[in-house]
């Protein structure tokens, strides 16, 4: 097994642990840090397919997947902050039943 391949192997061993977390966990956290388990296999597959020839390698699905990491992050950012404030506003709703 070359290296290329081992590598897709695991990415989509990631891909598959991160769907697995999506359709089995209830919770957003854990459902969102499974959708992030599954990007980073994609964008390591992506890699791995980089490889085609071993003297030179694609700079396209590089270039793809360093963007990819970007709007990944501030995805990942964005969602922290909307479940961050859903859990406030749960929690001001729980607060306000009690004083009611």
């Amino acid at each position: 097994m070359n290296q290329p391949l081992f590598f897709a192997w695991v990415g989509a061993a990631l891909f598959g642990i991160g769907l697995y977390g999506l359709l089995v966990h209830g919770h957003l956290l854990r459902k969102f840090v499974a959708l992030n388990v599954m990007g980073n296999g994609v964008f390591l597959v992506f890699i791995a397919l980089a490889r085609r020839n071993p003297m030179v390698t694609d700079p396209i699905p590089h270039a793809m997947v360093l963007t990819g990491l970007v709007i990944s992050v501030s995805a990942t950012a964005f969602a922290l902050v909307l479940l961050k404030r859903l859990a406030r506003q749960e929690q001001n709703q729980e607060s306000s039943e009690h004083d009611s």
